[in-house]
């Protein structure tokens, strides 16, 4: 298997991607190829760790790529004019066979149209979108769309409502994962049109579409352990995603204040540290990976723009399974039974 790494992508660019993927190298089988200015990483890798890169593992190769599509690129424009970017070349790359996944930090614009314009989307999905992992209780809660489609229809969000129900039984071996509507309220009638008409259409069709529809859900309800997969526009999936994030950010900085704020509250939160060591580790967003971009022919995906190693590291390790679980051949081989019915 190969892994194909923007490694010009993102914030933190190269370093972290660099410093992620040698991190990640150990815990995977693949082959980590990072894509991007060839002189830059070589320099790069020889200033962190004083070797060639090479010489850390025969499993870490570069791919030459002159161009980077920067953050405040036009999308489309940066795609077809930056034809040896390290986003185009890792895209050519995973079309061509020459990798099994690509990930990119990079401009999420760009990245979700390259993704539809050069691998191309699986026949029956209008719209391909982002699918993230969020912590939930004793469980994981898949958000979709994360950010890719801030305008949508009811017939995107029942798409998304199936490509997540796939993508559950098939990768986490959920036999009828609960799909929900996020909603301000559980009501048939509440929320806005696009809401209001995506509930008619997934109560409709849930039961031909295999899709364990429970209904709207509100945000303080997702992450009950109950919901495995919260469906929703990408604008309105976007400021709730980097709304958690931000709050798992709150209660991490508050509770180590709390408990470091004088000696006798250090002493009396030793016996104590295990259990908060792993619920600072269920907070952390960045131990979940990147966001899975269901609907296109080929594994994308997409890592958080302010990605530091460590989130390159777990996203590295994620792409991994995504790949050997077979998601996207999954996903295919669904909406093709799907249309074949249609056409009888």
């Amino acid at each position: 298997m190969k892994i194909v790494l923007d490694a010009m992508g993102g914030d933190n660019a190269p370093d972290a991607n660099i410093k992620g993927a040698i991190n990640a190298i150990n815990q995977v089988k693949a082959e980590v190829i990072l894509v991007g200015k060839e002189e830059v990483i070589r320099k790069k890798t020889k200033e962190f760790y004083g070797k060639e890169i090479e010489e850390i593992s025969d499993r870490l190769k570069i791919r030459n790529a002159t161009e980077t599509i920067e953050m405040e690129d036009t999308p489309t424009l940066a795609i077809k004019h930056k034809k040896d970017s390290s986003m185009v070349v890792g895209f050519k790359m995973l079309k061509e066979n020459e990798g099994d996944v690509f990930i990119s930090a990079g401009n999420s614009g760009a990245l979700l149209t390259g993704a539809t314009l050069i691998v191309g989307r699986i026949k029956g999905i209008d719209r391909p979108a982002l699918a993230g992992i969020l912590p939930a209780y004793k469980s994981r809660l898949l958000l979709i769309d994360a950010g890719s489609n801030t305008n949508c229809k009811p017939i995107n969000l029942l798409q998304f409502a199936q490509m997540s129900s796939i993508y559950l039984r098939n990768t986490y071996g959920i036999e009828h994962p609960a799909i929900g509507l996020l909603n301000i309220g559980t009501e048939e009638t509440k929320g806005n049109e696009l809401v209001r008409e995506s509930y008619k259409l997934l109560k409709e069709k849930s039961k031909e579409l295999n899709i364990n529809f429970v209904g709207n859900v509100e945000g303080r309800e997702a992450f009950s352990g109950k919901i495995h997969a919260i469906v929703t526009d990408g604008f309105t999936g976007n400021v709730f995603l980097k709304t958690t994030e931000g709050l798992g950010k709150f209660v991490k900085k508050s509770l180590t204040e709390s408990l470091t704020r004088n000696l006798l509250a250090k002493i009396f939160s030793i016996p104590a540290l295990p259990a908060i060591k792993r619920f600072s580790k269920t907070m952390d967003y960045k131990c979940y990976g990147g966001a899975l971009f269901l609907g296109v022919k080929k594994p994308v995906v997409k890592a958080h723009g302010s990605s530091d190693a460590l989130l390159f590291e777990y996203t590295i390790i994620q792409a991994e399974k995504f790949v050997e679980n077979k998601a996207v051949e999954h996903m295919i081989e669904e909406f093709q039974k799907q249309g074949q019915k249609e056409e009888k």
